[in-house]
């Protein structure tokens, strides 16, 4: 094998997309704020310690508590100060604008596609193997859109596993652990970006995109994230008091 990545997945204690990188032979590491669920090459704290490194790839799974769409109508219902949202996205700038050569931003559907920019490419888990749906956006920097791996036809039914009967995906029952596992990343997810995304780089080291191959790419040489539309004063929500 020639020289191995450094790859840096940030705010993930699960390991699994780090670990799917280990498993190639490339040196990853997991950063989150939480210790990592599974033993392996991990710092418990702020990403920001470590950007200043030298990494061939960062893949980051900011948190989505305050920017998806799903978790948004506590926002513009005022039950919650937007300034939280506003600090997320400030995050998930820092990581896009990280001097990183290739990065990879994953989230749900939410502020980011609506006040940064659109997402490069959306995958279900179904798409690599799992018999669940979950609209994953990515949002990448010299980085190819992922191919789907093990395409699945939906069940007889007309719904996946993790989905109740009108379609929602709140079929976990409440528990202190729920919002661990709405949010772990699909290990058929986890592979196809070891696998594909480490290809790709390691091909790139010595062969210059070809016109096809470019097509396939994101934001290949740069990555706009200014706003799309600066948010304004009468559609800020206002705060309730005592909350």
């Amino acid at each position: 094998m020639t020289t191995p990545l450094r790859v840096l997945v940030a705010c993930e204690y699960s390991g699994a997309v780090r670990d799917a990188f280990r498993a190639l032979g490339h040196d990853a590491m997991s950063c989150d704020l939480l210790p990592t669920d599974v033993p392996g090459p991990h710092h418990t704290g702020d990403v920001a310690e470590l950007l200043s490194q030298q990494w061939d790839i960062l893949i980051a799974f900011p948190p989505c508590t305050y920017l998806c769409s799903s978790g948004m109508h506590w926002t513009v219902r005022g039950l919650r100060d937007p300034k939280l949202t506003e600090e997320a996205l400030e995050f998930v700038r820092s990581l896009m604008g990280a001097n990183v050569p290739h990065i990879a931003v994953e989230n749900p559907v939410g502020a980011i596609s609506t006040r940064i920019r659109k997402p490069d490419c959306v995958v279900h888990p179904w798409q690599y193997g799992h018999p669940e749906s979950k609209t994953t956006c990515l949002w990448l920097k010299n980085l190819p859109k992922l191919i789907p791996t093990n395409v699945l036809q939906k069940p007889a039914n007309g719904r996946w596993e993790n989905q109740c009967a009108n379609g929602s995906q709140n079929k976990l029952p409440p528990s202190p652990d729920r919002w661990k596992l709405r949010s772990k990343t699909y290990q058929g997810i986890a592979n196809a970006m070891a696998e594909q995304w480490s290809a790709f780089v390691l091909s790139a080291r010595t062969n210059s995109p070809s016109a096809n191959a470019a097509e396939n790419l994101g934001a290949l040489f740069t990555w706009n994230t200014m706003p799309i539309a600066p948010a304004s004063d009468h559609t800020t929500p206002k705060m309730k008091a005592g909350n």
